[in-house]
């Protein structure tokens, strides 16, 4: 299929490259299905070095990328076994929704991926139910002063470093969970899930983003008077680096919340960091960790980047016409291509995953994992590529 000739009865190229992405991705839901009977209901946290998982303790942010995946591929293959699958797996979000301690701004991802899902794509109203109370809890979290929505939660007054730590912080990440408020804001008519929503996005567009197009990880806020101190990073290199998951999180999030509101600032901002994305990519076509690693310094790929950035360039193409769409979808097929190239385990026997080389916390040791967020948006961004449109965002 990559042969340089190709005789006359031969597909184009360019079809031979979209049925390569198709084969890939029945292997991905072929695998998402097989795995299935292993994990029963355990969701994946983060892959060994056996190509197997560890599976997540309640109340993990990433609870949902394999319910998530399984959406994914009911959607493709109708398998009702796999919807019951993902369903089953909502008896963990009910108690997460009794727990105010363990909420935080990663409750849009966790309902999105799962609750979200089950309501397009089947119309369960306990589902949707389900995803409202999450709604309302994420936007309880909306901080007046400063304009933001706050990420994570103290431990306690046990950990007086852990609640100086989380005080008054944004991060990068919560750009995707805005998308649970858009939502919500549809479903019910409820205003103040979009304003909170776009004054987060706002709040993000101002400190986040750089004036050149990079990103902080992380910012931080006065926690009283909201005024803003410090950006920051928290798994990138350096304060002054450019953490290529954070880059791919904002970029997906912006295109996102685009497309669902028409805020031409948001497009601006979407094709701002995509630019600079491409631009300290270079030739490559998997991310290291972070744009702005020294060579000195070890050069670890962070595929997970690779799929996020690659499923919102798809949407940021989307979003525009003309050049401009055909350069972007462009670049979202160039990662695509590199993570089938270099990442892909749907062919590696006993592999439970579906990418390796995700970069899960370099600052903390762990690189070359499977991820199951890696995953999940390796399995969008190829329905993507092949003309897929219904998803949970």
């Amino acid at each position: 299929m990559r042969n340089a000739t190709l005789s006359h009865s031969d597909p184009t190229p360019v079809a031979a490259i979209a049925n390569n992405r198709q084969e890939v991705l029945e292997r991905c839901v072929e695998r998402v299905r097989s795995t299935s009977r292993i994990f029963g209901l355990r969701n994946p946290q983060i892959g060994n070095a056996e190509y197997g998982w560890e599976y997540c303790q309640p109340f993990d942010w990433v609870i949902s990328f394999y319910a998530g995946q399984l959406w994914l591929a009911y959607q493709f293959n109708g398998d009702q076994g796999l919807a019951n699958l993902a369903r089953a797996r909502q008896a963990d979000l009910n108690i997460l929704l009794s727990n105010l301690a363990a909420q935080d701004h990663d409750l849009g991802f966790i309902f999105s991926l799962n609750c979200v899902a089950d309501w397009k794509f089947t119309g369960s109203h306990t589902a949707r139910l389900m995803a409202l109370r999450a709604a309302e809890a994420l936007r309880a979290r909306f901080k007046p002063n400063g304009g933001y929505i706050q990420a994570w939660n103290p431990r306690g007054t046990a950990d007086a470093a852990r609640s100086t730590f989380v005080a008054g912080r944004i991060i990068a990440d919560t750009m995707q969970n805005l998308a649970l408020l858009y939502w919500a804001n549809d479903e019910t008519g409820i205003s103040d899930f979009k304003t909170i929503a776009d004054a987060h996005a706002e709040t993000t567009h101002n400190y986040l983003v750089r004036e050149d197009g990079t990103s902080f990880h992380t910012f931080v806020f006065d926690p009283t008077t909201g005024a803003p101190l410090r950006g920051e990073t928290h798994q990138g290199y350096a304060h002054d680096s450019c953490w290529s998951r954070g880059q791919a999180w904002l970029v997906h999030g912006f295109a996102q919340c685009y497309r669902t509101t028409g805020n031409p600032v948001y497009l601006e901002t979407a094709r701002k960091i995509a630019a600079r994305a491409e631009e300290l990519l270079g030739d490559d076509r998997v991310p290291l960790w972070d744009f702005r690693i020294p060579p000195h310094e070890p050069q670890y790929l962070d595929s997970s980047a690779g799929a996020i950035l690659s499923a919102g360039l798809f949407i940021l193409a989307d979003a525009t016409i003309g050049e401009e769409r055909t350069h972007w979808r462009a670049f979202a097929e160039r990662l695509l291509d590199g993570l089938i190239d270099t990442c892909d385990l749907t062919l590696t026997e006993g592999a439970q995953g579906l990418l390796d080389n995700g970069a899960a916390h370099v600052r903390r040791g762990s690189v070359r994992n499977m991820l199951p967020y890696g995953d999940y948006y390796f399995m969008e961004a190829l329905m993507r590529s092949l003309g897929h449109s219904r998803f949970c965002w």
